[in-house]
């Protein structure tokens, strides 16, 4: 399972996703998120869904690839249908056992916060699977710049989002590693009842969080051997511009917000 975990991945292959501009996919996926809490309408999600399929097949990462990602996170999407099965009292009762009450409403909203986090982890997970980390650094710091002038740093910004995501990979490895080298040694993971399991990740949490800090200091030294000193005075070898293909990318994100706003007033 931990090596399911598909956000914080790159993809290297040449598509027309890969070739944009890292802000204009920033800002695509900005407005996705948002028009998947706007909607309230199985209608409105299955455009959702036809735009999602169409710049998965533009970006050529395998679906398979990109479904790894759900697998990692079914519990969550489980216990959240869950709660919005049992805890919504609207609609017709269909069940009841004590106070436990499913109603039609309750199974709606369970299917609707299904298929929001499944759109959501998938659609987030192309910007990742498509940009690099020096792409989505420059991108996420050309759009903050701006906000420069009321003493937002956003190279500072950038940079701490970009290693983020650049060593959630890198943690999960180390975590499947930490786990094995205690399964060999005869630990138990997996048997018990929720607390034991939780008493059983102590093994693995203590190991982990030393190595990440020591991850943390030896990035920190090369980035200071390195003479890195953040935005001040710093230049780029490619300054990026945006392109034709950038425009016209504008041009679909415009006409996907539109429908947006359409089906999420008139349905």
């Amino acid at each position: 399972m931990i090596r399911d975990i598909t956000i914080g991945q790159y993809y290297p292959v040449d598509s027309p996703i890969h070739r944009l501009d890292a802000r204009v996919k920033i800002i695509a996926t900005y407005i996705y998120v948002i028009s998947l809490f706007v909607m309230d309408s199985f209608t409105a999600y299955a455009f959702v869904l036809l735009a999602l399929a169409t710049v998965i097949k533009m970006s050529k990462v395998p679906v398979s690839f990109m479904l790894r990602g759900i697998k990692s996170i079914f519990v969550i999407i489980f216990f959240t249908a869950f709660l919005n099965a049992f805890a919504t009292k609207e609609g017709t009762m269909l069940f009841s056992f004590g106070f436990i009450t499913v109603t039609t409403k309750g199974l709606y909203m369970a299917g609707v916060m299904c298929l929001r986090l499944i759109l959501l982890i998938v659609g987030s997970s192309i910007m990742t699977l498509t940009t690099t980390p020096i792409q989505l650094t420059d991108g996420i710091e050309y759009l903050l710049k701006p906000f420069r002038k009321i003493g937002v740093p956003s190279h500072e910004i950038a940079m701490m989002m970009t290693i983020a995501l650049r060593f959630i990979p890198t943690l999960l490895e180390e975590t499947d590693n930490i786990m094995k080298a205690q399964q060999a040694r005869g630990a138990d993971l997996d048997t018990g009842n929720i607390f034991e399991k939780a008493r059983n990740l102590v093994p693995i949490l203590v190991p982990l969080f030393i190595s990440s800090f020591r991850r943390a200091e030896e990035l920190a030294m090369a980035m200071e051997s390195r003479c890195y000193n953040g935005a001040e005075n710093r230049t780029r070898m490619n300054v990026i511009k945006l392109q034709n293909h950038d425009y016209k990318a504008f041009v679909f994100i415009g006409l996907y917000t539109i429908i947006s706003i359409v089906l999420a007033v008139v349905f």
